[in-house]
């Protein structure tokens, strides 16, 4: 066994060697600030790397679908050319349609008007119908002969005649032809002389004496049944009469009735 001997006196002893301490505990890490300015380092700006030229292969394909979409471009824009051209064309169709239609239409217009007037005046006409009575010429042999015709009731008469040589006309009432039938019966005198004579009260309605036309329209009859027209001469002569009558019925009564 090993004793260790003390140290004599007056000795100093030897320290004894200490066991090696560990090695500090690095420093803990500071916390991050609650907030960091923004960096005041200027932005620095870095040249692109130059380009490297494509392989020569993939140049040629890009050219190629260059040269297509050429193609497709030019042939789209031929059909929208074509597409063009015939819709001008057909807006100039339907222009010339529209004004074949438009002058069709005032055609049209025009026609409707002259029919709207037609329409009119055959309803004037089917209120007022205008009927010929007497249109065949005869002869009157000298002045002891006459010729005679009723005047309608409720008609406008248009006495219209010419003659080869002188002629009296006139309108009268029946109680005014009945008297100068007398009158010629009594020897007043011939026919000529006596039915133009105002024999009655108010004398004869109308009278042309020694003409060779008269065109007359008498209104008397619209509303009286008591007239007739009498045809006189001094010689023989040929009456050639285009005597009409327009319906006009009088809301009240005319003339001598």
């Amino acid at each position: 066994m090993a004793v260790d001997t003390p140290p004599a006196a007056g000795d100093s002893p030897e320290p004894l060697p200490t066991a090696p301490s560990a090695p500090p505990a690095p420093p803990a890490p500071p916390a991050p600030p609650l907030y960091s300015p923004p960096s005041t380092v200027p932005y620095t700006y870095s040249a692109p790397a130059p380009l490297r030229p494509l392989p020569h292969r993939r140049s040629g394909l890009w050219y190629a679908s260059l040269v297509v979409a050429v193609v497709v471009t030019l042939g789209g824009l031929g059909l929208l050319y074509q597409d063009d051209i015939s819709w001008q064309h057909e807006a100039a169709d339907l222009k010339s349609q529209n004004a074949s239609l438009h002058e069709h239409l005032l055609t049209t217009q025009t026609d409707l008007r002259t029919a709207e007037g037609t329409i009119t005046d055959l309803k004037a006409a089917a209120l007022h119908p205008n009927l010929g009575i007497w249109n065949v010429s005869q002869r009157i042999d000298g002045p002891d002969f006459y010729l005679a015709g009723g005047v309608p009731d409720t008609f406008t008469y248009h006495l219209v005649a010419t003659s080869t040589g002188p002629m009296t006309v006139s309108i009268v009432t029946f109680e005014q032809f009945a008297a100068a039938t007398d009158c010629v019966h009594t020897g007043g005198g011939d026919t000529n002389t006596c039915m133009h004579r105002p024999l009655v009260k108010n004398g004869i309605a109308k009278t042309f004496a020694d003409v060779t036309s008269v065109n007359y329209d008498f209104h008397g009859a619209e509303g009286c049944a008591d007239y007739l027209a009498v045809f006189t001469a001094g010689s023989a002569v040929t009456v050639h009469p285009d005597v009409s009558v327009t319906y006009n019925p009088a809301p009240t009564f005319t003339g001598d009735c």
